[in-house]
Order: structure tokens, then sequence, then C-alpha cells
């Protein structure tokens, strides 16, 4: 029996791969996954970007998300890639998406993708952690006794069940400060917040901050009175010999993985 295909011509084939970096902020830190991914493709219809799409019965554009943050999370340094059927300048289509989506989801870099998968140079993400109504030196006081322990394992529900793991290898740095200008753009951190900030390096199962602040309750008893505000500020290579999480998008940084 002759196998159904497809009617019509195939899908024009891709012919560039642009990364893209945008950021959840303010209000639209609480949208999921899923609501970024309509209102992409919606801006991409939008903007009139001419995306390549898959064969078959059921084609789609084709989109790749890497390692999103959880709903209710801030972030500076989300990405995604689009293939394309012409070559298009990454400037105008950065200034393109940006109008088309809704403050909050700002598209902030677009860039030819450089050889390689995307999601293989996500080694590690910088996290601040605002605590609002905390003592910057207990909360100083928490960080120092987690940093000394070698282990601190936490229990946390995936979708095969709960789960017990180490919440400190992951930790490559904690500091803790006062909120300063760069962490404020964000659209969400009142200034008098004590602020931890993480440097943690991508595992399985992945660190949140929210394991980390488990952890310090574990080992030090740090009780938040009011929910903390998540903000990832970068994620990237990380460079062996540092905690510096380089940008994904540039050519010319290489992690340790490289």
């Amino acid at each position: 029996m002759r196998q159904r295909e497809p009617e019509g011509p195939p899908p024009a084939p891709a012919v560039q791969k642009l990364r893209i970096r945008y950021a959840k902020r303010g209000r639209l830190r609480f949208s999921s996954t899923r609501d970024f991914q309509r209102a992409l493709e919606r801006a991409l219809r939008r903007a009139d970007v001419p995306m390549a799409f898959s064969a078959g019965f059921h084609p789609h554009p084709k989109i790749s998300y890497a390692n999103a943050a959880a709903t209710g999370t801030a972030s500076e340094a989300e990405y995604v890639e689009i293939s394309v059927t012409e070559r298009l300048d990454p400037g105008a289509v950065r200034e393109a998406l940006d109008a088309a989506l809704p403050v909050g989801l700002d598209v902030l870099e677009v860039v030819e993708a450089a050889p390689g998968a995307l999601a293989d140079r996500l080694q590690a993400s910088e996290w601040v952690i605002a605590l609002r109504g905390m003592p910057l030196a207990h909360v100083r006081e928490a960080a120092d006794t987690f940093w000394g322990e070698t282990r601190v394992e936490v229990t946390r529900v995936l979708k095969t069940g709960p789960r017990t793991f180490d919440a400190r290898a992951a930790v490559v740095e904690v500091t803790v400060d006062t909120a300063d200008s760069e962490v404020i753009l964000a659209g969400v951190v009142p200034a008098e917040c004590a602020i931890l900030r993480l440097v943690v390096r991508h595992t399985t199962p992945a660190v949140r901050p929210d394991d980390v602040l488990t952890a310090l309750r574990v080992v030090a008893g740090l009780e938040p009175p009011t929910p903390p505000l998540v903000i990832r500020l970068a994620q990237g290579p990380l460079q062996e010999g540092s905690v510096r999480v380089a940008d994904p998008l540039a050519a010319n940084e290489s992690g340790a993985g490289d």
C-alpha cells in the first residue's frame, strides 16, 4: 500500500539560523514558557519574519527554546533560536520582534548562530535572590554556613516523584550585598533588599534558586518573611578557572566545555 504523503510543495529550506536573547521583566515574569511561545509565534507573524517550517502533515515553525527560567522568575538572559528562509539583518529582526512583543518580554539581542548547539553553551547561570525584610548580617552568616558545607541535600518533587540531591556542589559562587542599579533594572527589586548572588553550574537535576533557599533553611535556619524575588542576570559558558558566566552569543567566548 502506498504511503500517504502531504499535498503541495515541500517547505522552503532554512538558509539562516538566528539566536535571540530576551528578558522577562515586571509582571511578565509570571508568564510561562508556553505563554512566551505563543507570544513569540504571534510576534514573528506580525513582524513578517520568513520562518522555516518542518515538513509533514502538521508543519510547525522551526523554533528551539533553551533552558527557560521558571514561571515567576524574572530574567535578563533567556534564549531562543529561529530558522528562516531568507537571509536577514539581525539588528532589524531585533527591532521588529521587540516592537511586536508586549512590554516586559523584551528582545535584547539577535545574532546569526555560530556553529554548535546553543544549549551546549548554556553551562551556568548567575542569579540574584532579593530577600525583603532580612537583615544583611543574617543572610551573610547563612551564606557563609552554606558555603562551608561540602554537601547539602534537599528534596524536590519532580515529574517522576520526590528526588533528593545535593544543592551545594553545583554552586560555584555565593555572595551577599544590597540591591544595586543592575538588579533594580529588572523592574522587580526595591533598593532596601538584601541580595543573595549565586553562580550555579547547570546539572541534572538542575539546582534552582529555590533549592539553594531550601538548603539555607536546612543548614542555617534562614526563613524569609516574604516570598523572595528571583532574577537570572546571565547564563552561558562558565569559564575555566573563574566564576564568570560568559556571553553565549559572542563568537569569541569559550567555556570549559567548548
